[in-house]
């Protein structure tokens, strides 16, 4: 089992940033891919940045590239979003979420282990 917290959600307004982290404890971090995930109301849960075990190798969702900046630190077994340049369009209940697979991976079925959410509210 891998348990997963998020922090750092809040509320901003457009054009500023926030900074979520992810803390994992159970197994070894670097055995895992990483990734974040959003859910604004009403709408399916999204895709928004991936990292591989290493950290090498990111991926972005087209609407956040540019603006947000995935990274790990295995050492300390968390991943963060950093978040520029928020725009209203970001508000969603933020997930972290690990995958016991090689690589990026960016489908919400490939992950096996979620944390809780953390909102994140930008108003224009």
């Amino acid at each position: 089992q891998v348990q997963l917290v998020e922090s750092g959600g809040g509320m901003m307004q457009a054009g500023g940033s926030l900074r979520l982290s992810c803390a994992a404890s159970g197994r070894t971090f670097s055995n895992y891919a990483m990734g974040w995930f959003r859910q604004a109301p009403g709408k399916e849960r999204e895709f928004v940045a991936a990292t591989s075990r290493s950290g090498v190798t990111t991926t972005y969702a087209d609407s956040v590239k540019g603006r947000f900046t995935i990274s790990r630190d295995n050492a300390k077994s968390t991943v963060n979003l950093e978040m520029n340049s928020l725009k209203p369009e970001d508000t969603a209940v933020y997930y972290c979420a690990a995958a016991s697979s090689r690589g990026v991976v960016t489908g919400t079925a490939q992950y096996g282990y979620w944390g809780q959410g953390t909102q994140v509210t930008v108003s224009s």
